[in-house]
């Protein structure tokens, strides 16, 4: 026989109170407010009631907070009219429940107890079950959400092949394979550090994100271990990691008095070790950053020594020079070294030997005299004077005042006139000729045309039937460097053909 709980007006106050006990021990157990609690009570005594005295009817529902006591109204608004008399009461017989009642006014008829059955029992107590649930995952979104971004500390529950299950208090975390440093190996039952980088609502509860890869779990253990960090006398201003092999971080200090780097490392590298530790012999590079480019750069590619950088004009390419025998440190294994220092400034760097440097400079330098003997018909020295004050092609010795080549030593106003005459008369012959060229061969405007192509390339383009800007957007660097004898530089060559790819996006 099933024993019905029955809760009604004469309820003692022990059984009222038992209500508020019970609310009291959930809200401990599961870590929630007491009121949600008792409003999540209150909703499944409304699904009983409605039961009872028929949905259409809008009741409503309270426990007292003091004494535990339940009570059950029907609500009935005072209307002129009434179209609805499950919801709605006249003015006339809305005063016999309040004498002064008005149009608009909300009447509140207290109605019996209810009896819970065991089906209305079962009911009621899956609703409290539910809106405790929620008002659970609900806690736990809130008290991780704003933990996003810090390392916390977890227990392996479970080891698939993709993924590991931590348990963090009382929900989980998840660590895809890509999150996990390679190599990595952990067993049920491991405490773990991780960074807390996402997080999303499931209906299963929050479902935290978690990593071991991610450039900013170095930057937190950094922190935990280096006071300096922490309390923001130190700056971390940006990290490059290849996860379980090799890390740069670049650091600053506005402290004149503090060393950046050996605040980093510690007394007898204890410091910088505590984290490879963590990271399972990952070794991590601490240089120190500049808002001089130049000098940024110098210092990521450490350990190697660079004797110069060469950077564009435009762009974010840099050349860096070193001795021959740095090359390899420069590099690093597999280019591991060049990379992270590319990330870590955020330059596409190039690494080259002064040897190789030396050989391009003085090919590029024969190119040039050349060039001026030639097409300007002047002598060694008039050549060498010109490509010493930066003039790298007849083109650009159209373009400048008389002036500013009377001013080289040794030139008048007249060789300066002569010179500039020389070279807008080869300028003009060589754009004829180009553009003969480039319409027998069938060169379309747009390439004819684009910025970049100065007339020496755009000929050599043409004679070689590169015909357009998708035909030389398919050559590959050493194609183009073969095409172009040597009038562009590596780089150049790769800074072109990407300026014209862009267009295939």
């Amino acid at each position: 026989m099933s024993r019905k709980l029955k809760i009604d007006d004469k309820a003692d106050v022990s059984s009222r109170s038992e209500i508020l006990q019970v609310a009291d021990m959930v809200a401990r157990d599961k870590g929630i407010e007491k009121e949600e609690i008792l409003s999540a009570m209150e909703q499944a005594i409304l699904k009983t009631a409605q039961m009872k005295y028929g949905e259409e009817k809008d009741l409503e529902v309270l426990i007292d907070r003091k004494t535990g006591e339940i009570e059950i109204y029907r609500i009935l608004s005072v209307v002129e009219n009434v179209e609805d008399p499950q919801r709605e009461i006249s003015q006339n017989d809305a005063r016999a429940y309040k004498p002064d009642a008005k149009v608009g006014d909300r009447i509140e008829d207290r109605l019996p107890a209810v009896e819970f059955g065991r089906v209305a029992a079962q009911g009621a107590r899956q609703i409290i079950v539910q809106k405790v649930k929620s008002a659970e995952r609900r806690k736990q979104y809130e008290e991780f959400e704003h933990r996003v971004g810090e390392i916390i500390t977890g227990i392996v529950k479970r080891v698939d092949f993709s993924d590991v299950l931590i348990d963090i208090g009382r929900t989980e975390g998840i660590i895809k394979k890509s999150e996990l440093i390679p190599n990595e190996i952990f067993k049920v039952g491991d405490r773990i550090k991780v960074l807390l980088y996402g997080l999303n609502k499931e209906p299963t509860g929050p479902l935290l994100h978690l990593s071991r890869t991610n450039p900013n779990f170095l930057r937190k253990l950094f922190e935990q271990e280096v006071p300096e960090i922490y309390d923001g006398a130190i700056k971390i201003v940006s990290i490059a990691r290849d996860p379980g092999s090799k890390a740069k971080i670049a650091v600053a200090t506005s402290d004149s008095n503090l060393d950046p780097i050996g605040a980093c490392v510690g007394t007898k590298g204890s410091r910088v070790q505590a984290v490879v530790d963590e990271l399972k012999g990952e070794r991590v590079d601490i240089v120190q950053w500049s808002d001089n480019p130049a000098i940024f750069i110098v210092n990521s590619l450490s350990p190697a020594m660079v004797t110069k950088i060469v950077m564009e004009e435009s762009g974010n390419k840099v050349d860096a020079i070193v001795p021959d025998d740095q090359l390899s440190a420069a590099i690093g294994r597999r280019g591991q070294n060049v990379r992270l220092a590319s990330k870590l400034t955020g330059y596409a760097i190039s690494v080259t030997t002064e040897k190789e440097d030396a050989e391009t400079r003085a090919r590029e330098g024969a190119r040039i005299l050349k060039s001026f003997m030639e097409n300007l018909d002047v002598d060694d020295m008039v050549a060498h004077l010109l490509m010493g004050e930066g003039f790298t092609s007849i083109e650009d010795l159209a373009n400048p005042d008389v002036s500013d080549l009377a001013n080289i030593n040794g030139f008048d106003v007249d060789i300066a006139t002569e010179i500039k005459q020389r070279a807008v008369n080869y300028m003009d012959r060589k754009r004829a000729e180009v553009k003969k060229l480039c319409l027998e061969k069938g060169v379309s405007e747009d390439l004819m045309s684009h910025k970049l192509l100065k007339l020496d390339l755009l000929e050599m383009l043409a004679a070689a039937d590169i015909k357009s800007l998708d035909d030389l957007g398919a050559l590959s660097t050493d194609e183009l460097l073969d095409i172009s004898e040597n009038l562009l530089s590596k780089r150049e060559a790769e800074t072109l053909i990407m300026n014209v790819r862009k267009n295939w996006v």
